[in-house]
């Protein structure tokens, strides 16, 4: 039985990765987290609860060298409850001031005689702004996938090789991406040792790495990320099996 693992090649063209506490300027990480591959994996297999397969050891190492560049972009924030939907169903948005907001709470009243209820409003008022971005172009990844890991929905690796294999047989929505919604994947596919680069950069696990990033990440705050030191090693032939420290366990810190 092989029990090497699953080696994949990524090709995206466009992709950041934003560094943890970036606030006003979104700096990038210079290469995928573990917990980003691993979304992209799960969405290749369809498959939208991540705690499904919790456990999967993953590794990654770029074999590109991508340039940064920095792009002015409007972003979203969760700032201000500033969004105001009446029994008509009518949307206002409330003013941020103090002043003017006391003024639209007693028009409200007045009119509907109830006190208004906010909401976040996405991308209104507060809640947008432009901000710098940086980007990575030219994302090319060597991505490895242990096998014989049994995690609760089977094993990732093997219906990451079905989705290859019978790509119709997969229910799945939208476009795939690495992150955000518009860095999108332009190829991924199993890795050809006769046509893909040898050297790389091997993301290693390192207590005292330069990198800080994040294995198991939490969307509504940081108090439940997991946080992982690493490195970026220089390697100039990449393994079939990369090296020990460099297999990451995609669990969460509970």
């Amino acid at each position: 039985m092989d029990n090497s693992p699953l080696r994949l090649f990524v090709s995206v063209p466009v992709a950041g990765f934003r560094v943890g506490y970036a606030r006003e300027y979104w700096e990038t990480y210079p290469c995928p987290p573990p917990s980003t591959v691993y979304g992209m994996l799960l969405s290749l297999v369809g498959e939208s609860n991540r705690l499904v397969h919790q456990g999967a050891e993953i590794a990654l190492a770029l074999v590109s060298t991508p340039a940064r560049s920095v792009v002015l972009r409007t972003l979203w924030r969760v700032k201000e409850k500033n969004l105001c939907v009446d029994p008509s169903g009518n949307q206002h948005v409330v003013p941020n001031k103090k002043k003017e907001r006391e003024k639209f709470k007693k028009w409200y009243k007045e009119r509907f005689g109830e006190e208004p209820k906010f909401k976040v409003g996405l991308g209104l008022g507060a809640n947008v702004r432009p901000d710098f971005q940086e980007l990575l172009t030219d994302i090319r990844l060597s991505v490895w996938v242990k096998r014989g890991k049994k995690e609760g929905g089977g094993a990732l690796v093997e219906r990451l090789e079905q989705s290859f294999e019978e790509p119709a047989a997969v229910l799945r929505f939208g476009a795939l991406s690495l992150g955000e919604s518009t860095h999108m994947v332009d190829e991924i596919r199993p890795w050809r040792d006769n046509e893909d680069p040898q050297a790389g950069r091997l993301l290693v696990r390192d207590t005292k790495g330069n990198l800080t990033l994040p294995v198991w990440p939490d969307h509504v705050g940081a108090k439940g990320t997991r946080w992982e030191q690493f490195e970026l090693r220089q390697m100039n032939v990449l393994s079939d099996t990369p090296e020990e420290n460099s297999w990451v366990s995609i669990t969460p810190p509970w």
